[in-house]
């Protein structure tokens, strides 16, 4: 009797544990939803523009190095470059980083929305699934598209 309700116990759990999981797993391709978003765009190119306008700033001041005529002049020059650049670059790394992690936070919320109605588990990135899952992919796109 004894090993009777313990295999009913047994079964029991391995029912629930069944059911639990049955919502199962979902999967993202990150690179195509960045690739469709056009938030994850403009926020590229903006990145991409301060980027470029860096490059030109010291093409601009390698210009201005070649004009000047003594060493004091040159050395002066290029300390005060130094620090606008580290500056510069500083306010790049800054944006490009704020940019990155706004895209993220809204690629997150529309993909935990996306698990809440489809009942997953958990989303993985698709890199991380070898066979079966849910592809989400095109849900969290048309989520983002919506969501302006």
């Amino acid at each position: 009797m004894k090993k009777l309700k313990l295999a009913i116990i047994m079964l029991g759990l391995v029912a629930m544990t069944g059911v639990a999981n049955a919502a199962g797993v979902g999967y993202i391709d990150y690179v195509k939803v960045l690739d469709n978003y056009e938030f994850a765009k403009k926020a590229t190119k903006e990145v991409d523009a301060k980027g470029l306008e860096m490059q030109q700033y010291l093409v601009d001041k390698e210009k201005e190095y070649k004009a000047l005529d003594t060493p004091l002049k040159k050395q002066t020059f290029e300390q005060r470059t130094a620090q606008e650049f580290k500056a510069k670059e500083q306010a790049y790394i800054a944006l490009k980083a704020k940019r990155e992690q706004e895209v993220y936070t809204k690629i997150r919320e529309a993909a935990k929305a996306v698990m809440v109605e489809q009942k997953l588990d958990a989303i993985m990135d698709q890199r991380g699934v070898f066979v079966g899952g849910l592809d989400i992919t095109d849900m969290v796109i048309n989520k983002l598209k919506g969501a302006r």
